[in-house]
């Protein structure tokens, strides 16, 4: 930086002057407010060396980014952005401090948490439930037959009733036209009885398995919430949405952003999503105006910090996958966000198992809500799901792939889903079976591009690529219905992994096949599979019993020479006299 200040001022004579006094400068700064000399002029001239000087009198070597509060562009002032010294340090004794935020007064990502007087914002409208005359007049023994029948449980008071058919759901005309375009047949065991629930305004705690179609059940009441609620006035460049949606991954955004998109656009309704990995600028321009937004808790944290999103407004929350949220750390993130909405909004939250951490949330969260199970409650596998397993050897995988994968495309309809344990996996995966097979093979994982993801999730869809490859990134979010086959190359080291892995397949009321190579070293996952496909009514493969009475002797035999170790093998000795 001193060689640069010294070129540019010694090759003009008459500023041999000016040098002392800018190094006297640059002597009481640091290194780092080197943007700040930048920005204010300090290391350029007045006027353009004339060796430089271009044809139009403007020297385009040496031209200054022109930086104005003015800009009719930062429009992050309209939602309480406060700006500050743009210093990176606290003071000029204490070295920088941790991570700041682009506001520069507060650490990035720590959100102050919000103070709501009832008088400034209006009532919240939360019940639109119509109930159909034949719901109306149902006994309640049918009520409970038919909820026995579809193993539905409720906990709560006064729950109102579950509908059978469509035409029991109230709906108004432009949404219920886009339902019957849709091609349902009937509700599925959550929408029968979580409709009911959340048109009625009441916070609710959804526990369904995957592939239930639970998106519907929260984004048709949120469509008919946001268009209900008083007309707010909103400026040009500001995000004041009324429905919130957080999810834990990039997909499953992106598919209850489309889920939305089919009922929101026969209203008139904005919707917009915020997820990391794309760009900001695009996400932002996309949120103006926008009444349902739909995000991931970190990339929705840095548009709040920044003051570009203000949640003040939101009257109805959705937590999706809230199991997995939290499997991800994203709890503070929540908490946070949570802290930013309004006490009287309406939530509901949606998961797949109800352990102790979910049960808090809810009772932080949550007033007088309603609980709505299917099923157990347990994590358990969708029992429209075939599922195969074949014992094999790690050196046996790659033929055995190549040969299964051959015989299910054999019929041309077919889409199969393989899912590998790393990134690295994946992409020898795709090499292989692209050279090996004669079906295009395309990948997908953490480390690809949100660009590329889009692409390669289009083409899986169309069926211009029929085999996809993935890690866990796919084993969440991605709804596409005629997944006709999942393979598990790498089994998972969970059981909750592996449910969700095959619950791509079989999605609604359609059926499908799971297969999956077992070797030894997932032996540890033996007893979780044998009770899984025991609750799932599956035929099991008794090598899978062989593999956990191996491991039960291998756990005895290291107990055994352990305490024989532990007491120096005395106890096993014979000693002589």
């Amino acid at each position: 930086m001193l060689r640069y200040v010294c070129s540019r001022f010694l090759n003009s004579s008459n500023e041999i002057s000016r040098l002392s006094q800018t190094l006297s400068k640059l002597a009481s700064y640091n290194v780092a407010n080197f943007r700040n000399f930048h920005r204010e002029g300090l290391f350029y001239d007045d006027e353009p060396f004339d060796e430089r000087r271009s044809e139009n009198g403007f020297n385009r070597r040496n031209r200054r980014q022109q930086y104005s509060d003015s800009d009719t562009r930062d429009y992050r002032f309209k939602n309480g952005y406060q700006q500050s010294e743009q210093n990176f340090h606290k003071n000029e004794n204490s070295f920088y401090q941790g991570n700041f935020s682009k506001s520069f007064n507060r650490p990035f990502a720590k959100l102050q948490k919000a103070t709501f007087n009832s008088d400034e914002f209006q009532d919240i409208l939360k019940y639109f439930y119509i109930e159909h005359h034949d719901v109306a007049e149902r006994p309640i023994e049918e009520v409970e037959a038919y909820r026995e029948k579809l193993n539905i449980s409720v906990r709560g008071s006064n729950v109102p009733k579950p509908i059978t058919t469509f035409e029991e759901l109230c709906l108004p005309e432009t949404l219920k036209q886009v339902v019957i375009q849709q091609g349902y047949s009937e509700p599925t065991p959550i929408q029968a009885q979580g409709w009911p629930i959340a048109l009625s305004g009441r916070d609710m705690v959804g526990i369904s398995q995957t592939g239930s179609g639970k998106t519907l059940v929260f984004i048709l009441p949120a469509i008919i919430h946001a268009l209900n609620q008083p007309i707010m006035k909103m400026g040009r460049h500001e995000c004041k949405p009324q429905v919130l949606v957080l999810a834990p991954t990039r997909e499953l955004v992106q598919q209850i952003l489309q889920v939305s998109d089919r009922f929101s656009q026969s209203c008139q309704l904005k919707t917009a999503c915020a997820y990391g990995g794309a760009s900001k600028n695009y996400q932002l321009r996309q949120l103006k105006g926008a009444r349902i937004c739909v995000a991931t808790p970190g990339r929705l944290i840095d548009f709040v910090s920044e003051g570009l999103v203000n949640l003040n407004h939101v009257t109805y929350l959705v937590m999706d996958e809230a199991d997995r949220m939290l499997d991800m750390g994203f709890e503070p993130q929540i908490r946070q966000i949570v802290n930013q909405i309004r006490p009287d909004r309406q939530t509901l939250m949606w998961s797949a198992t109800w352990p102790r951490e979910i049960q808090n949330l809810a009772e932080d969260f949550l007033q007088d809500y309603v609980q709505v199970t299917v099923g157990s409650g347990e994590l358990a596998a969708n029992p429209n799901i075939q599922q195969n397993f074949y014992v094999v050897n790690e050196i046996e995988k790659e033929d055995r792939i190549v040969s299964l994968l051959n015989e299910l495309m054999s019929q041309e309809a077919n889409k199969v889903l393989v899912f590998a344990q790393t990134k690295r996996k994946v992409d020898y995966l795709g090499m292989l079976l692209n050279q090996k097979l004669n079906h295009p093979v395309m990948c997908i994982h953490g480390d690809v591009s949100q660009n590329k993801r889009d692409y390669v999730l289009h083409n899986f869809r169309t069926k211009k690529s029929s085999i996809l490859i993935a890690t866990d990134v796919a084993a969440r979010g991605l709804d596409i219905t005629d997944i006709q086959h999942v393979v598990n190359y790498d089994l998972p080291t969970n059981i909750e992994d592996y449910i969700h892995r095959i619950g791509r397949t079989a999605r609604g009321t359609c059926s499908g096949e799971a297969h999956s190579f077992f070797s030894e070293e997932n032996a540890g996952l033996a007893k979780d599979l044998i009770s899984v496909l025991k609750e799932a009514n599956q035929p099991i493969n008794p090598e899978l019993f062989a593999a956990l009475e191996m491991k039960h002797e291998q756990r005895n035999k290291y107990r055994s020479n352990s305490q024989s170790r532990r007491w120096g093998g005395f106890r096993s000795r014979q000693h002589v006299f």
